[in-house]
């Protein structure tokens, strides 16, 4: 018992430490290249020597990498919780349709209403609304197909299909809006954690944490869904009521994200299955705040790859993520196929 109480917490350190070392080195790695010693000495209260590097750290680098860091472990959360919420391994926001479903909503406030993150506190209100509705809408559409699809791999392929549906209305809206709408949408949908500015984050911040921290409540009916319905129930869990908050936590936390950081793909989906194989257990009291260590790492290592060029620009991210995500569902697909 010792053992694998010292081995958790070995990895946990061990985790940690890569997620400090990753947040580090987001300050100090950007397009504008600001000596180490000017970025030590502004985050100990100084000027670094230049008005310019101040704001640059404190104004951009520093709420993008908290951006990130938050916007990894919800999308993580929200994917474990999906996985075993469905008993699917390769459930996730994107599969399922819920990020295209909050797509759809921000969509519907950009294209139609003209709104956006950039007006001021009613545009991103808006935004954050439309992607709530949006994602609530698609979760009560998979809720109801979960009891209808006894099969796990017709449900997601109905995911499949939702999300093909939402990105044709999608097409249809940006055929009838304005150059200026379609311009907004497009850069959303590039994705990036930069959108979240000094003024923005203690809300964006406030909810997502208020959020994680009732996920993290819930590591007793999620380990109770582990064993099926019928047992959950004679362990006294409310498997109706656990299932309606359990996807209203998801729809808040892909909501949020996708509503400020645009669509960002598999990290909700392979994260998970990454902490599994680290912890080596479907135990969430574990599992759930290593999934949250791991989002966030896997997170801010997709921000400092979209830095790469430097000065020449930044590369989308949601041209990033699949380069991490997509390698561990095949593994996962894979390892389901031979192990039956």
């Amino acid at each position: 018992m010792r053992n694998c109480k010292s081995s958790a917490t070995m990895l946990f350190t061990a985790w940690g430490l890569l997620l400090a070392a990753l947040f580090a080195a987001n300050l100090f790695w950007g397009s504008v290249t600001i000596p180490a010693r000017a970025v030590a000495d502004i985050l100990t209260g100084g000027d670094g020597g230049n008005t310019a590097w101040q704001l640059i750290l404190l104004q951009t680098r520093l709420p993008q990498a908290v951006t990130a860091l938050l916007a990894g472990m919800a999308l993580s959360v929200a994917g474990l919780l999906l996985q075993t919420l469905f008993n699917n391994p390769l459930a996730g926001p994107e599969v399922l349709g819920i990020n295209s479903g909050a797509g759809l909503g921000v969509a519907v406030v950009m294209l139609l209403l003209q709104g956006s993150v950039a007006m001021g506190v009613g545009g991103y209100f808006a935004v954050l609304a439309g992607a709530f509705a949006g994602a609530l809408l698609i979760i009560g559409v998979v809720l109801l197909l979960s009891r209808l699809l006894a099969n796990n791999i017709y449900l997601l392929i109905a995911g499949l299909a939702i999300s093909y549906l939402t990105s044709s209305v999608i097409s249809i809206l940006n055929y009838f809006a304005t150059a200026e709408g379609v311009h907004s949408y497009l850069i959303w949908g590039m994705g990036s954690f930069s959108a979240v500015s000094s003024a923005r984050l203690p809300f964006y911040a406030t909810v997502l944490l208020l959020v994680l921290a009732a996920a993290l409540l819930l590591v007793k009916p999620l380990n109770a869904l582990l064993l099926g319905d019928y047992y959950a129930r004679n362990l006294g869990i409310d498997t109706k009521r656990v299932r309606g908050v359990l996807l209203l936590v998801v729809g808040l936390l892909t909501a949020t994200v996708t509503a400020f950081c645009g669509p960002v793909a598999f990290v909700g989906l392979a994260v998970p299955h990454l902490a599994r194989l680290a912890v080596g257990t479907n135990n969430h009291r574990r599992l759930l705040p290593l999934a949250m260590l791991l989002g966030g790492a896997v997170t801010l290592a997709c921000n400092l790859i979209c830095q790469l060029p430097g000065e020449s620009g930044l590369l989308p991210l949601g041209a990033i993520t699949p380069l991490i995500g997509a390698p561990v569902i095949i593994y996962v697909v894979l390892k389901e196929r031979f192990s039956r």
